[in-house]
């Protein structure tokens, strides 16, 4: 592949989140003020400690302890109903817009220019519109409420610890080289030793799934000891690769308590210094070895999961991109209904290739008139077929439908050899082309391309059909995809070898479906079969990307070219019927 779709920038993901947080406001602005007052009620209990030690050893009254040990308790149940309602929002507004977003690159990856997912590779895309969006809602799921909790947790306790007494604030901030040394020392090993551990995973999956399905054949070959110690290998080696992800996740836990304790030990000892000089009293100390301890889940969970979270917004870079390749939808004005489509002089070539597939290509398709293409196999038809509907721009050269580029709205149907059905009931497979098409218009469809079997359906056109479903062969498959064209109404219908997929016993039925879709429309008809082309207005026979023949069938057999030998040839391969 040449090229592939575009990421986002960092500030084009926050404003994308933004605009969409901005969206919900109402909810977004009740969710921090909750997480907010859920890390306030947490900072009560401690202070509340701190001031019982000092009344206990300035001999306070037991009233006042009393009161004290009453508001830690409700401070307590208090921070975790606020805790408890605060996650609940966060996780609620990140689904909401992790599920707009889905929504939009969905909707942009279907407007997507062909070319430019063909250009980019289908892999690219699908693996956007799945594995990302799949890893951003496990992040969404996991880590993004308590995450919200943790970045308020360790901002308003470091504000109230300095609040408290900045002398024992910095000496908690002792504890910061041993954390960025434990980050420069944890990040750059962990992605690749989870990536092989997975990895490793994988490969033991892959040799038991091997084996499974190859059981008659190992047996056959008497290879079963043989499979097994490659089961035993690979599970030894993924045995191996988790002892050491293991050790590698009991070191970094290493570090992260010698952190804890330097800043806990340094808060204790400057406490000690500063009661002893009389500068704070032992409940302030108190309160502030309880505010850093406060610090160490909040602090181990975001050092813990920064990869993922990392790893959660690369996935948001390449959906975002997504989102903003296509941009907004202009509203325009309706296609006309009637005209010409043509093409002028266009030249094309794939990417990643110096070789044009098409020549200087000029041609015309007239309202209401049939055209056959004709010629060998990489001759340029489908190609062609495929700028004229618009899905891929021409390297030079333009299409033109009645004297505009054709857009998005152009009445122009392709229908491809590849019949595609929809998993899910036949009928809303059908309103793909026509979203307010009755029961009644689906049927009558149907039978207009010979689709007769409908009738055989348990369900009528309400049974389901692909995958899970009621199973149509390539034949009714194709006649679906007719169906599709002829509801849709377009006013130039293409087929590139709309029929190709018949067997002898459906190739008529087929090509009488076509010519139900062809009626009263103009149409282009990548052929399969030359009978088709016999029975066109006109014939443009390819060859080499470039159109060397124009006429009807007559005429063309008549001049003795290209048609002619095809025709002739095509005509003494045909099974000879004999009385």
């Amino acid at each position: 592949m040449t090229a592939r779709l575009p990421l986002a920038t960092a500030g084009e993901v926050r404003r994308t989140v933004t605009a969409q947080l901005g969206r919900r406001r109402g909810l977004a602005a009740a969710t921090v003020l909750l997480s907010v007052a859920a890390s306030l009620a947490g900072l009560v209990a401690p202070w509340a400690v701190g001031r019982m030690v000092d009344e206990v050893i300035g001999g306070g009254d037991a009233a006042a302890i009393v009161g004290l040990t009453v508001l830690v308790a409700a401070a307590g149940v208090g921070a975790a109903v606020l805790t408890a309602l605060s996650g609940a929002l966060v996780a609620r507004i990140g689904q909401r817009v992790l599920a707009r977003m889905r929504e939009d690159t969905v909707a942009s990856a279907l407007r997507l220019p062909a070319g430019e997912v063909e250009e980019a590779g289908r892999g690219d895309l699908l693996s956007r519109v799945g594995d990302d969006v799949a890893a951003i809602s496990e992040v969404v799921a996991a880590l993004l409420a308590p995450w919200v909790g943790a970045v308020l947790t360790v901002v308003l306790t470091m504000v109230g610890l300095f609040a408290l007494d900045p002398w024992l604030a910095v000496a908690g901030l002792m504890s910061i080289p041993v954390y960025v040394f434990a980050l420069r020392w944890y990040l750059p090993r962990a992605a690749t030793r989870y990536a092989a551990e997975r990895a490793a995973f994988g490969d033991r999956t892959e040799a038991l799934v091997s084996a499974l399905d190859g059981l008659p054949t190992l047996r056959a070959y008497g290879a079963e000891d043989r499979h097994v110690g490659l089961v035993e290998e690979s599970s030894r080696r993924a045995r191996d690769v988790s002892r050491s992800v293991v050790w590698f996740a009991t070191a970094w836990g290493k570090w992260v308590n010698i952190a804890e304790l330097v800043g806990l030990v340094s808060i204790v000892v400057a406490g000690f210094l500063l009661v002893r000089a009389e500068w704070v009293t032992v409940g302030a100390v108190t309160a502030a070895a309880l505010y850093f301890h406060r610090l160490f889940n909040p602090l181990s969970l975001l050092v813990s999961s920064f990869d993922q979270i990392q790893s959660a917004f690369a996935a948001l870079q390449r959906i975002v991109g997504v989102i903003g390749a296509t941009g907004p939808v202009e509203p325009t004005a309706p296609a006309p209904r009637t005209g010409e489509l043509r093409a002028e002089a266009v030249i094309h070539r794939y990417p990643g290739r110096d070789d044009a597939v098409l020549h200087e290509v000029s041609m015309s398709v007239a309202d209401g008139e049939t055209v056959a293409l004709v010629g060998a196999s990489g001759a340029g038809k489908s190609t062609l077929a495929v700028l004229l509907a618009g899905l891929v721009p021409p390297s030079a050269g333009r299409v033109i439908w009645a004297d505009t580029v054709p857009g998005p709205d152009a009445p122009l149907v392709l229908v491809t050899q590849e019949a595609h059905v929809f998993a899910g009931p036949l009928i809303e497979d059908l309103r793909l082309a026509r979203p307010d098409a009755t029961d009644a218009d689906a049927d009558a469809a149907l039978r207009a391309v010979g689709a007769d079997w409908v009738d055989e359906l348990p369900e009528g056109v309400a049974t389901v059909v692909g995958e899970l479903g009621h199973d149509l062969d390539p034949a009714r498959s194709a006649q679906v995809a007719l169906a599709r064209a002829l509801l849709a109404d377009p006013a130039v219908v293409l087929l590139d070898e709309a029929t190709a997929e018949a067997d002898s016993r459906d190739a008529t039925r087929l090509e009488e479906a076509a010519a139900a879709v062809l009626r009263g429309r103009g149409g282009l008809v990548v052929v399969h079969r030359l009978r088709q082309a016999a029975v066109a207005d006109r014939i443009l026979v390819m060859d080499g990307g470039r159109i060397v023949e124009s006429g009807t069938h007559d005429a063309l057999v008549a001049a003795g070219g290209h048609y002619a030998r095809l025709w002739a040839a095509w005509q003494g391969a045909r099974p000879q019927v004999h009385p």
